[in-house]
Protein backbone atom coordinates (compact mmCIF):
# COMPACT_ATOMS: atom_id res chain seq x y z
CA UNK A 1 0.00 0.00 0.00
CA UNK A 2 1.51 3.65 -1.22
CA UNK A 3 1.73 6.28 1.73
CA UNK A 4 1.22 9.66 1.30
CA UNK A 5 3.43 11.13 4.05
CA UNK A 6 3.52 14.91 3.75
CA UNK A 7 1.11 17.89 2.29
CA UNK A 8 4.19 18.28 0.36
CA UNK A 9 4.04 15.12 -1.70
CA UNK A 10 0.13 15.62 -2.02
CA UNK A 11 0.86 19.02 -3.92
CA UNK A 12 3.17 17.52 -5.97
CA UNK A 13 0.56 14.30 -6.94
CA UNK A 14 -1.49 16.96 -7.74
CA UNK A 15 0.81 18.99 -10.00
CA UNK A 16 0.50 21.95 -7.73
CA UNK A 17 3.40 23.85 -5.87
CA UNK A 18 4.58 23.52 -2.45
CA UNK A 19 1.77 24.63 0.46
CA UNK A 20 2.33 27.77 1.65
CA UNK A 21 1.93 25.91 5.72
CA UNK A 22 3.67 22.78 5.72
CA UNK A 23 0.53 21.19 7.94
CA UNK A 24 -2.54 22.63 6.80
CA UNK A 25 -3.66 23.83 2.92
CA UNK A 26 -6.61 24.91 0.96
CA UNK A 27 -6.41 23.39 -2.66
CA UNK A 28 -8.72 24.68 -5.34
CA UNK A 29 -9.50 21.53 -7.76
CA UNK A 30 -9.52 23.33 -10.84
CA UNK A 31 -6.21 24.44 -10.61
CA UNK A 32 -5.18 20.88 -10.11
CA UNK A 33 -3.84 18.00 -12.30
CA UNK A 34 -3.74 14.11 -10.96
CA UNK A 35 -0.44 12.98 -12.15
CA UNK A 36 -0.63 9.79 -13.66
CA UNK A 37 1.01 7.58 -10.77
CA UNK A 38 0.50 4.30 -9.54
CA UNK A 39 0.34 5.49 -6.08
CA UNK A 40 -3.46 6.22 -6.41
CA UNK A 41 -4.26 2.16 -7.02
CA UNK A 42 -4.15 1.84 -3.24
CA UNK A 43 -2.85 4.72 -0.83
CA UNK A 44 -3.40 6.42 2.90
CA UNK A 45 -2.71 9.55 3.47
CA UNK A 46 -1.23 10.65 7.18
CA UNK A 47 -3.93 13.76 7.37
CA UNK A 48 -7.64 14.31 7.41
CA UNK A 49 -8.89 15.79 4.30
CA UNK A 50 -12.47 17.45 3.97
CA UNK A 51 -13.34 17.76 -0.09
CA UNK A 52 -15.78 20.01 -1.29
CA UNK A 53 -16.22 18.74 -4.69
CA UNK A 54 -19.12 20.38 -7.44
CA UNK A 55 -19.81 18.87 -10.56
CA UNK A 56 -16.58 16.49 -9.98
CA UNK A 57 -16.57 13.45 -11.99
CA UNK A 58 -14.91 10.11 -10.98
CA UNK A 59 -15.12 7.00 -9.16
CA UNK A 60 -13.30 6.70 -5.78
CA UNK A 61 -12.97 3.75 -3.19
CA UNK A 62 -12.91 4.61 -0.04
CA UNK A 63 -12.81 1.33 2.35
CA UNK A 64 -14.99 -0.97 1.32
CA UNK A 65 -17.71 1.48 -0.42
CA UNK A 66 -17.75 2.78 -4.03
CA UNK A 67 -18.61 6.28 -4.78
CA UNK A 68 -19.72 8.48 -8.27
CA UNK A 69 -19.42 12.46 -7.53
CA UNK A 70 -22.15 14.28 -7.67
CA UNK A 71 -22.95 17.85 -7.41
CA UNK A 72 -22.63 19.57 -4.38
CA UNK A 73 -21.14 17.03 -1.97
CA UNK A 74 -19.25 17.19 1.20
CA UNK A 75 -16.65 14.04 2.18
CA UNK A 76 -14.60 13.58 4.77
CA UNK A 77 -11.52 11.21 5.36
CA UNK A 78 -9.49 10.74 8.51
CA UNK A 79 -5.95 9.21 8.35
CA UNK A 80 -4.63 6.04 7.36
CA UNK A 81 -8.02 4.91 5.67
CA UNK A 82 -7.21 2.76 3.17
CA UNK A 83 -8.09 4.95 -0.78
CA UNK A 84 -8.46 4.19 -4.58
CA UNK A 85 -8.81 6.91 -7.22
CA UNK A 86 -10.14 5.77 -11.05
CA UNK A 87 -8.06 8.50 -12.74
CA UNK A 88 -9.87 7.22 -16.08
CA UNK A 89 -12.91 8.86 -15.16
CA UNK A 90 -11.35 11.51 -13.11
CA UNK A 91 -12.61 15.11 -14.14
CA UNK A 92 -11.64 17.50 -10.66
CA UNK A 93 -14.61 19.65 -11.84
CA UNK A 94 -14.56 22.51 -8.99
CA UNK A 95 -14.21 22.54 -5.55
CA UNK A 96 -11.85 22.54 -2.73
CA UNK A 97 -10.06 20.34 -0.85
CA UNK A 98 -8.54 21.25 2.83
CA UNK A 99 -6.07 18.90 4.22
CA UNK A 100 -4.91 18.91 7.64
CA UNK A 101 -1.95 16.78 9.42
CA UNK A 102 -2.71 15.55 12.57
CA UNK A 103 0.34 17.24 14.49
CA UNK A 104 -1.02 20.63 13.68
CA UNK A 105 -3.45 19.91 16.05
CA UNK A 106 -1.35 19.27 19.10
CA UNK A 107 -2.06 21.67 21.88
CA UNK A 108 -5.33 22.64 20.74
CA UNK A 109 -8.55 21.31 22.34
CA UNK A 110 -9.81 19.96 18.85
CA UNK A 111 -6.61 17.12 19.37
CA UNK A 112 -8.91 15.83 22.05
CA UNK A 113 -12.30 16.32 20.07
CA UNK A 114 -11.81 15.45 16.55
CA UNK A 115 -12.75 11.98 17.33
CA UNK A 116 -16.27 12.99 18.19
CA UNK A 117 -16.87 14.36 14.01
CA UNK A 118 -18.27 11.21 13.20
CA UNK A 119 -18.53 11.72 9.70
CA UNK A 120 -14.59 10.72 9.38
CA UNK A 121 -15.54 7.73 9.72
CA UNK A 122 -18.47 7.77 7.59
CA UNK A 123 -18.55 5.73 3.98
CA UNK A 124 -18.04 8.04 0.74
CA UNK A 125 -21.33 7.24 -0.41
CA UNK A 126 -22.59 8.79 2.87
CA UNK A 127 -21.54 12.25 1.53
CA UNK A 128 -22.94 15.19 2.88
CA UNK A 129 -25.09 17.07 -0.02
CA UNK A 130 -25.05 20.83 -0.20
CA UNK A 131 -27.92 23.48 -0.58
CA UNK A 132 -25.91 26.48 -2.48
CA UNK A 133 -26.31 28.64 0.76
CA UNK A 134 -24.49 25.97 2.93
CA UNK A 135 -21.82 25.56 0.06
CA UNK A 136 -21.35 29.04 0.17
CA UNK A 137 -20.87 29.61 4.40
CA UNK A 138 -18.30 26.72 4.12
CA UNK A 139 -16.20 28.15 1.15
CA UNK A 140 -16.28 31.42 2.80
CA UNK A 141 -14.50 28.75 5.96
CA UNK A 142 -11.98 27.86 3.28
CA UNK A 143 -10.96 30.97 2.25
CA UNK A 144 -10.39 32.51 5.65
CA UNK A 145 -8.02 29.49 6.32
CA UNK A 146 -6.44 29.84 2.91
CA UNK A 147 -5.68 33.34 3.74
CA UNK A 148 -4.39 32.65 7.00
CA UNK A 149 -1.78 30.17 5.46
CA UNK A 150 -0.17 32.48 3.49
CA UNK A 151 0.68 34.82 6.88
CA UNK A 152 2.35 32.81 9.20
CA UNK A 153 3.15 33.96 12.83
CA UNK A 154 2.24 32.94 16.37
CA UNK A 155 -1.12 33.44 15.80
CA UNK A 156 -1.86 31.22 12.53
CA UNK A 157 -2.38 28.27 14.54
CA UNK A 158 -4.61 29.23 16.82
CA UNK A 159 -6.80 31.28 14.12
CA UNK A 160 -7.02 28.21 11.24
CA UNK A 161 -8.19 25.69 14.27
CA UNK A 162 -10.79 27.96 15.21
CA UNK A 163 -11.46 28.49 11.49
CA UNK A 164 -11.46 24.35 11.07
CA UNK A 165 -13.47 23.95 14.00
CA UNK A 166 -16.08 26.11 12.36
CA UNK A 167 -16.57 24.45 9.59
CA UNK A 168 -16.37 21.17 11.38
CA UNK A 169 -19.75 22.28 13.21
CA UNK A 170 -21.32 23.92 10.46
CA UNK A 171 -21.00 20.38 8.70
CA UNK A 172 -22.61 18.55 11.71
CA UNK A 173 -25.51 21.40 11.52
CA UNK A 174 -26.22 19.93 7.72
CA UNK A 175 -25.61 16.30 8.54
CA UNK A 176 -28.77 16.59 10.73
CA UNK A 177 -30.59 18.87 8.40
CA UNK A 178 -30.01 15.87 5.68
CA UNK A 179 -31.16 13.14 8.21
CA UNK A 180 -34.55 15.33 8.48
CA UNK A 181 -35.03 16.46 5.32
CA UNK A 182 -34.36 12.92 3.70
CA UNK A 183 -37.15 12.03 5.69
CA UNK A 184 -39.10 9.28 3.64
CA UNK A 185 -35.61 7.49 2.52
CA UNK A 186 -34.30 7.87 6.48
CA UNK A 187 -37.94 6.20 7.19
CA UNK A 188 -37.15 2.89 5.04
CA UNK A 189 -33.55 2.94 6.47
CA UNK A 190 -35.50 3.00 10.45
CA UNK A 191 -37.92 0.25 9.56
CA UNK A 192 -35.15 -2.17 7.78
CA UNK A 193 -33.02 -1.53 11.05
CA UNK A 194 -36.34 -2.69 13.25
CA UNK A 195 -36.85 -5.71 11.12
CA UNK A 196 -33.21 -7.10 10.75
CA UNK A 197 -32.74 -6.64 14.56
CA UNK A 198 -36.36 -8.59 14.90
CA UNK A 199 -35.14 -11.48 12.60
CA UNK A 200 -31.58 -11.61 13.91
CA UNK A 201 -33.30 -12.82 17.58
CA UNK A 202 -36.35 -14.44 16.13
CA UNK A 203 -34.11 -16.63 12.90
CA UNK A 204 -31.35 -18.00 14.41
CA UNK A 205 -28.77 -14.89 14.03
CA UNK A 206 -27.68 -15.40 17.43
CA UNK A 207 -27.05 -18.88 17.29
CA UNK A 208 -24.97 -18.59 14.20
CA UNK A 209 -23.03 -15.21 14.68
CA UNK A 210 -22.99 -14.52 18.85
CA UNK A 211 -24.10 -11.26 20.41
CA UNK A 212 -25.85 -8.87 17.95
CA UNK A 213 -23.21 -5.96 17.36
CA UNK A 214 -22.95 -2.81 15.58
CA UNK A 215 -20.61 -3.85 13.02
CA UNK A 216 -22.74 -6.65 11.93
CA UNK A 217 -25.97 -4.54 11.51
CA UNK A 218 -24.27 -1.65 9.91
CA UNK A 219 -22.39 -4.31 7.43
CA UNK A 220 -26.22 -5.70 6.52
CA UNK A 221 -27.64 -2.30 6.29
CA UNK A 222 -24.27 -1.35 3.77
CA UNK A 223 -23.62 1.98 6.32
CA UNK A 224 -21.05 2.76 7.95
CA UNK A 225 -21.25 2.32 11.92
CA UNK A 226 -21.06 6.11 12.68
CA UNK A 227 -23.37 7.47 10.05
CA UNK A 228 -26.18 4.47 11.22
CA UNK A 229 -25.74 5.42 14.73
CA UNK A 230 -25.94 9.66 14.01
CA UNK A 231 -28.81 8.78 12.06
CA UNK A 232 -30.45 6.93 14.45
CA UNK A 233 -29.46 9.27 17.19
CA UNK A 234 -31.34 12.22 15.16
CA UNK A 235 -34.72 10.45 14.76
CA UNK A 236 -34.71 8.43 17.46
CA UNK A 237 -32.33 9.99 20.19
CA UNK A 238 -30.44 6.06 20.65
CA UNK A 239 -27.48 5.42 18.86
CA UNK A 240 -27.37 1.70 17.67
CA UNK A 241 -25.72 0.04 20.48
CA UNK A 242 -28.44 1.52 22.77
CA UNK A 243 -31.24 0.42 20.31
CA UNK A 244 -29.34 -3.10 20.38
CA UNK A 245 -29.26 -2.75 24.40
CA UNK A 246 -33.15 -2.49 24.43
CA UNK A 247 -34.05 -5.12 22.25
CA UNK A 248 -31.88 -7.24 24.74
CA UNK A 249 -33.35 -6.23 27.81
CA UNK A 250 -36.69 -6.89 25.98
CA UNK A 251 -35.71 -10.21 24.53
CA UNK A 252 -34.71 -11.06 28.32
CA UNK A 253 -38.07 -9.82 29.65
CA UNK A 254 -39.79 -11.84 27.48
CA UNK A 255 -37.88 -15.12 28.62
CA UNK A 256 -37.33 -14.24 32.50
CA UNK A 257 -41.34 -14.09 32.77
CA UNK A 258 -42.61 -17.06 30.35
CA UNK A 259 -39.75 -19.46 30.85
CA UNK A 260 -38.21 -21.58 33.16
CA UNK A 261 -34.77 -21.05 32.04
CA UNK A 262 -31.41 -20.07 34.12
CA UNK A 263 -29.97 -16.44 33.98
CA UNK A 264 -27.01 -18.51 32.78
CA UNK A 265 -29.12 -19.98 29.63
CA UNK A 266 -31.02 -16.75 29.07
CA UNK A 267 -27.41 -15.09 28.98
CA UNK A 268 -26.07 -17.81 26.12
CA UNK A 269 -29.69 -17.60 24.01
CA UNK A 270 -28.79 -14.29 23.69
CA UNK A 271 -25.45 -14.53 22.60
CA UNK A 272 -23.43 -13.64 25.83
CA UNK A 273 -20.47 -15.47 25.99
CA UNK A 274 -20.54 -14.89 30.18
CA UNK A 275 -23.97 -14.93 32.13
CA UNK A 276 -22.13 -12.02 34.01
CA UNK A 277 -21.83 -9.86 31.19
CA UNK A 278 -25.50 -10.41 30.31
CA UNK A 279 -26.80 -9.38 34.48
CA UNK A 280 -24.25 -6.48 34.59
CA UNK A 281 -26.31 -5.00 31.51
CA UNK A 282 -29.83 -6.45 32.62
CA UNK A 283 -29.10 -4.43 36.02
CA UNK A 284 -27.70 -0.94 34.43
CA UNK A 285 -30.91 -0.98 32.32
CA UNK A 286 -33.46 -1.68 34.77
CA UNK A 287 -31.41 -1.35 37.93
CA UNK A 288 -32.93 -4.75 38.73
CA UNK A 289 -30.55 -7.76 38.25
CA UNK A 290 -32.50 -10.70 36.31
CA UNK A 291 -33.68 -13.51 38.93
CA UNK A 292 -34.91 -9.64 41.32
CA UNK A 293 -37.17 -8.85 38.19
CA UNK A 294 -38.43 -12.42 37.80
CA UNK A 295 -39.44 -12.25 41.03
CA UNK A 296 -41.42 -9.01 40.92
CA UNK A 297 -42.50 -9.91 37.79
CA UNK A 298 -44.18 -13.09 39.23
Amino acid sequence: MNTIKSLSQFHRLLSLPEPHHPLVSVINLAESIFLEDEVWNGFVNRFYCVALKRDAKGKIKYGQQHYDYDKGVLSFTAPNQVQYLDLKTMECGSGYLLIFHPDFLLGHPLAQSIGSYGFFSYAVNEALHLSTAEENDLIAILNKIYEECSRIDKHTQEIILSQIELLLNYSKRFYERQFITRKSNNNQVLAKFEQLIDDYFNSGGVEHNGLLTVQYVAQQMNLSPNYLSDLLRVHTGQNTQQHIHEKLIEKAKEKLSTTNLSVSEIAYALGFEHAQSFSSLFKRKTDMSPMEFRHSFN
